[in-house]
């Protein structure tokens, strides 16, 4: 079973920003981990001086970083095996929501994020114009993000425009504040590095609204990020399909599929004009042809049917 362990005041702080003075606002910091002993202590020290309680999620890890979380004055909690840090994430929100605070803000523990810029992202939650604000480091120049991190993360965007429709400058940032009424619409499942599209897509879903704010970021840190860039985007980019095609099937299965009718018309339209030309039949075209064509009507059924099944869960809720 996970254990939870509390070290820290739970006082209320207050908070100055340069639109308004907002006193006695809860925030709380929920700060996944696993196998981050290197980084998690001044991380968690750094986050106390700018919130009222730090959680750490300890996802398994089976090194020190429980105990030194604990040493820095963070709550922790200890998953006993790795679960994903959508499984993290979720045990902390539920956490906080026993606790129901104003604001909860998540940042990673590998250093990555700079916790004197919670400042940054709070003021519009605070202030009840967004119920998630999206820390995005693609909002300030002098950011060192290596050129394979740019290309991914602006193909994970589009990927998530498409799913969600929302258009996020920095989709998958870990960096992030939400509001009370966003920590109640927090009770979806997630698993591993999805969450944070996941949380766009409900969030939409409910009506609720995402702003970003610019965050800076350091690539320079002790521990690397956990799993392979390229297979992170990859399993990403397959949920997120996976997302489309439930919400919207005539653009995930009906456009392929008119396309592929298309392709079977051309293969068929040019083995009857070698058939007219040569007097002999051109089985290869003629089967690429047939075969294009009812991949595609398949297709095209099938984004309908679908279709039909969202239109009705749609009516029933």
């Amino acid at each position: 079973m996970p254990y939870e362990q509390e070290i820290g005041s739970t006082a209320k702080i207050d908070i100055y920003n340069s639109q308004r003075v907002s006193p006695t606002v809860s925030i709380i910091a929920i700060i996944p981990a696993f196998n981050e002993e290197i980084s998690i202590g001044s991380v968690v020290l750094k986050t106390r001086s700018m919130v009222s309680r730090v959680i750490v999620v300890d996802d398994g890890s089976t090194d020190s970083t429980s105990i030194i979380a604990i040493l820095a004055g963070a709550e922790v909690i200890r998953l006993e095996k790795n679960q994903g840090k959508g499984h993290a994430m979720m045990a902390g929100f539920n956490r906080a929501r026993e606790l129901d605070p104003d604001v909860v803000v998540m940042l990673d523990a590998d250093g990555q994020h700079n916790p004197a810029e919670i400042k940054d992202l709070i003021p519009q939650v605070i202030n009840g114009e967004a119920d998630l604000v999206i820390g995005s480091r693609f909002l300030v120049d002098g950011n060192k993000i290596p050129r394979y991190r740019q290309a991914g993360q602006k193909t994970l965007d589009f990927a998530t425009k498409l799913s969600s429709g929302f258009a996020s400058t920095d989709s998958q940032s870990g960096f992030r504040a939400i509001s009370r009424k966003g920590l109640q619409n927090l009770n979806f499942k997630s698993e591993d590095y999805n969450i944070e599209s996941d949380m766009i897509t409900q969030f939409l879903t409910r009506g609720l609204t995402i702003r970003e704010a610019p965050i800076t970021v350091q690539y320079e840190v002790p521990n690397k990020h956990k799993k392979n860039p390229f297979t992170h985007g990859f399993d990403i980019v397959g949920h997120l399909v996976g997302i489309l095609g439930y919400k919207r099937p005539l653009l995930s299965f009906g456009i392929p599929g008119t396309l592929s009718v298309l392709v079977g018309l051309l293969f068929g339209s040019w083995a009857f004009s070698t058939y007219q030309i040569t007097s002999k039949f051109p089985f290869d075209l003629t089967m690429l042809g047939a075969l294009f064509m009812i991949m595609g009507l398949l297709l095209v059924t099938t984004a309908f049917i679908l279709n039909s099944l969202v239109q009705l869960v749609k009516m029933e809720r």
